[in-house]
């Protein structure tokens, strides 16, 4: 018989303070064309909703690194909510449809009438220098979902990874766009800032950027022009 003095862990309280971590940290970067007319919170009666994208129902790729093992690993490897799971706990059953199509064509999103889309994308576990990167892009098949879901239908885009990424020549088809970074195993967190049930709050810790050729880019270079996608601190609020 073994005996610790440790209890147990991931009891609900442990996973609902990692939730309220979750949608505290969320960044929202963009909220619709202007203050003016915001895209979020998604109505949680919408009659047709589409959830998309690599990320949307892969718990794995939610934790990344460091997680089970080394690398992390996509996939079901441990217990938790996944975006599309929270999405689809979120809103009114009885009157929204929630469909799960991860690549999409332009022409079934065009023709299914779609109130609006999620799409979660982003990079794939890693750690340490496993996952260095010279170009700090996404998955080709993410940029694509990407264009095929939001120049069809209003669209907002998670973006999981554990850093910025390059996004630049794809924001202005987005409707909005949410930095996630690493959610874990509580993509209910998400969900609860994606339609109104908390506010978004979270801010940046380090400027995002627009290519990589401005890289390295701080606040105070004296040597460089200070140009960024997004700058360190910058994060939308809603109510």
């Amino acid at each position: 018989m073994r005996c610790s003095l440790l209890p147990p862990v991931s009891r609900q309280e442990h996973r609902e303070l990692a939730r309220e971590a979750v949608r505290k940290s969320v960044v929202l970067l963009k909220n619709g064309a202007s203050a003016d007319d915001p895209v979020l919170p998604f109505s949680k009666k919408a009659s047709k909703v589409l959830v998309s994208g690599s990320h949307a129902n892969d718990i794995g790729n939610q934790c990344g690194g460091w997680t089970i093992q080394w690398q992390g690993q996509s996939g079901n490897i441990t217990i938790g909510t996944t975006i599309l799971a929270a999405i689809k706990s979120t809103v009114d059953s009885t009157t929204t449809e929630v469909i799960f199509n991860e690549d999409p064509t332009p022409e079934f999103v065009s023709s299914n009438n779609f109130s609006y889309a999620v799409v979660v994308v982003g990079e794939p576990p890693y750690s340490e220098g496993v996952g260095d990167s010279s170009n700090l892009t996404l998955p080709w098949e993410a940029y694509a979902t990407i264009t095929s879901v939001c120049g069809a239908v209003k669209c907002a885009v998670v973006l999981i990874t554990g850093r910025p990424v390059v996004i630049e020549p794809y924001v202005a088809t987005m409707d909005a766009v949410l930095a996630a970074w690493l959610p874990g195993t509580e993509g209910q967190g998400v969900a609860d800032v994606l339609f109104g049930d908390y506010g978004f709050s979270g801010k940046l810790p380090h400027t995002w950027f627009k290519s990589t050729d401005q890289l390295p880019m701080n606040v105070g270079d004296k040597k460089k022009r200070y140009d960024p996608l997004f700058p360190l601190g910058f994060g939308l609020t809603t109510t």
